[in-house]
């Protein structure tokens, strides 16, 4: 089912402003050089590739072998269909665009953004999360997760000045691909609890990332679109409400389009 969702409905479980400022670390920070050998990536995807169909996980490159199953197709994502979790597109002037995937008060961000050829961004960024984090009042930890390095935090919610503040836990994952790097935030209990995040983490395991050939920075977020199924039930919803109108543009005018499977 498919529903168009207020900006005030659509907000990240757990998740709120202060901890969303690495969205903008993440975009401002310093370009990497781009013209050496992929060695890194190369060395991530020969691993893969060898491990495809053997019991190895993703998150998995386009280009590569990967587990064949439903997906739902958002350009340069896409996210496995799974029984219960609910699929949204969110977009904030500050954020830009993402995946969510969420089911009850726990929820998964999932954004994909290019990397150099020749290193990973997730060892650099989980250091300027950190640095966030602890600007805005919150505390965190590295730990080692089912993806490797990972960061355990608790940042605040609510305004300072404005009501009782309170800090909520939120779990920063981070692979890095052929040329793309890939991040998830896990909010809600989930952030907390494995058994809560087992469904998050499934999921970003089996997320296939479509980098593409076209030429982009380093730390540039990669293209998120509507799936035609989406739209259409898009404009089966306005028809119906007979506005006569022409279907909302959700990248320009910030409506959350979500489905429940």
């Amino acid at each position: 089912m498919f529903r168009r969702r207020r900006r005030e409905d659509a907000a990240q479980p757990g998740f709120d402003d202060e901890a969303a400022q690495d969205d903008l670390d993440i975009q401002d920070g310093p370009d990497f050089p781009d013209d050496l050998a992929d060695t890194d990536g190369e060395a991530n995807r020969e691993s893969r590739d060898a491990g495809a169909g053997s019991g190895a996980t993703g998150p998995w490159d386009a280009a590569e072998r990967f587990p064949e199953q439903e997906r739902m197709d958002f350009g340069s994502l896409q996210i496995p269909v799974r029984e219960g979790l609910e699929v949204q597109i969110n977009m904030a002037e500050d954020q830009g665009v993402w995946i969510a995937v969420l089911r009850g008060e726990n929820g998964l961000q999932l954004q994909a953004f290019a990397a150099p050829k020749t290193s990973g961004l997730w060892d650099e960024v989980r250091q300027e999360i950190a640095d966030e984090v602890a600007k805005s009042g919150g505390d965190c930890e590295e730990a080692e997760g089912p993806f490797g390095t990972e960061l355990h935090a608790r940042v605040q919610s609510g305004e300072p000045g404005h009501g009782r503040t309170q800090k909520q836990p939120v779990r920063f994952l981070g692979v890095d691909g052929p040329r793309w790097f890939l991040r998830g935030v896990i909010s809600g209990p989930a952030a907390r609890r494995p058994e809560l995040a087992r469904q998050f983490e499934e999921v970003f395991a089996d997320v296939v990332v479509v980098r593409g050939e076209h030429p982009a920075p380093p730390r540039d977020l990669l293209e998120i679109r509507l799936p035609d199924e989406a739209r259409a039930a898009l404009e089966e919803q306005m028809a119906a409400e007979g506005d006569g109108q022409e279907p909302p543009n959700p990248f320009e005018r910030g409506p959350e389009i979500t489905e429940t499977r």
